[in-house]
């Protein structure tokens, strides 16, 4: 059984890149797509303690439907914002990992590799191309 869990949207880049990196490391972490299986609300209450993250910091804009519910208003407790991501859980930014080391917003993927508990195995770019990795499995 894996030590690493990733909340993960194959169809976002930045999710793709982040499996990559924990795959870099020879690790083969379990995988929740949480848009087919959503955290349960007990479950992302933790997540976001465990990353010391408010549920604002967790909320995404793009592509959800973040405006139309005019979320950016602050009359919105953290309550009924977890309601709103309950309904919605596009409204979940990604990737969230969760390592024996910490867990952690993945935004840039690069994130990722402060938790990891392997270090990098050989050079790894991004999708677009950045480097990120070199030879030696050192940061660019």
């Amino acid at each position: 059984m894996s030590t690493i869990t990733l909340y993960h949207n194959p169809a976002c880049g930045t999710s793709r890149n982040t499996l990559a990196l924990i795959r870099n490391s020879g690790e083969e972490p379990t995988i929740i797509e949480y848009l087919k299986t959503p955290p349960d609300r007990a479950t992302l209450v933790q997540l976001l303690a465990d990353a010391g993250l408010s549920v604002r910091d967790v909320l995404r804009e793009k592509g959800t439907p973040y405006a139309e519910l005019d979320l950016g208003n602050p009359k919105w407790t953290d309550a009924q914002l977890l309601d709103f991501i309950e309904q919605h859980p596009v409204l979940m930014n990604r990737p969230i990992v969760v390592t024996p080391l910490g867990t952690r917003l993945c935004r840039p993927s690069e994130e990722v590799l402060d938790i990891l508990p392997q270090p990098q195995r050989g050079a790894f770019n991004k999708e677009d191309g950045e480097p990120v990795i070199d030879a030696e499995g050192r940061r660019v």
